[in-house]
């Protein structure tokens, strides 16, 4: 990963599980990996804002409203935004076709790569049987989800002050607890098989924090990853490939960038309102 003149710009780069609203957001991370990464086609799929958490308690501290002004800068800067809504901020897809502030709203969108290859990109609940038959379940696994973070978050404290790296409790589960692993495996097939019926290269979804790349159902399976965790994006490069970007994995020191740019778009909008 370097970083020749402070930023790097992709061809396209895909989004997914934020989750602004929750305390487990790694907004901080998300806001970095904006200002050193652009694209001219960004994909926001699912669960960018966590409704499910606004509900039971608002929570938005000034770093999750600042992801959602640099999106909009991206978008007038020339960056195609399409959003993809997920369970966690369902109530966007009653604005299926609409735009908000640059921003399309769609629920399903196949994206053709430079190499000419097409790909599905759907955020995956819809495919989640736990999601879409017993949303109890769901919500009931999500707070114990909210928990296994607090406590990892508190675990993790006490590594770094050790000398420690980070260490994810809910990602060592999924790959060595049995029931995940073949819930995991699941959904990767499950996704598989609706890209084969919709005819193209391969599928890219988020939902499940799993960040992943690989053939193994005959077909491109692509995982964005999440912003709880692993702080992961899904990138294509010029030549129609593609990388699994773990942000917070990094091991070099992100060099200043030419300007301070959001300052300069901070100036921008406030002399937009002035004027209006």
């Amino acid at each position: 990963m370097t970083f020749e003149h402070g930023a790097r710009k992709f061809r396209t780069l895909f989004i997914s599980d934020v989750h602004l609203g929750a305390r487990g957001c790694q907004a901080d991370q998300l806001l970095s990996f904006l200002r050193y990464n652009d694209a001219d086609t960004i994909y926001l799929v699912g669960d960018i804002v966590d409704g499910w958490q606004l509900k039971s308690g608002w929570y938005w501290p000034q770093d999750h409203n600042d992801v959602v002004q640099k999106l909009l800068r991206k978008g007038r800067k020339g960056s195609r935004i399409i959003y993809l809504p997920g369970n966690h901020d369902e109530f966007l897809r009653d604005y299926y076709g609409t735009h908000f502030g640059g921003i399309e709203v769609v629920e399903t969108a196949v994206h053709k790569a430079a190499d000419g290859r097409r790909y599905l990109i759907v955020h995956g609940d819809v495919f989640d049987m736990v999601v879409k038959h017993a949303r109890w379940l769901a919500l009931l696994g999500d707070t114990a989800y909210d928990l296994a973070i607090l406590i990892n978050r508190y675990f993790n404290a006490i590594r770094r002050r050790l000398g420690f790296s980070y260490w994810s409790l809910s990602q060592w589960a999924k790959h060595k607890v049995k029931n995940a692993v073949n819930y995991i495996g699941a959904f990767e097939e499950t996704l598989a098989a609706e890209a084969r019926r919709y005819q193209v290269d391969g599928v890219i979804c988020g939902h499940i924090h799993h960040a992943v790349m690989h053939d193994t159902f005959g077909i491109r399976y692509m995982n964005c990853g999440d912003w709880v965790e692993s702080c992961t994006a899904l990138a294509e490069h010029d030549d129609g490939s593609f990388e699994i970007i773990r942000w917070a994995d990094r091991d070099e020191v992100l060099p200043p960038l030419p300007d301070d740019e959001d300052e300069q778009d901070a100036a921008v909008d406030e002399d937009a309102e002035i004027a209006a």
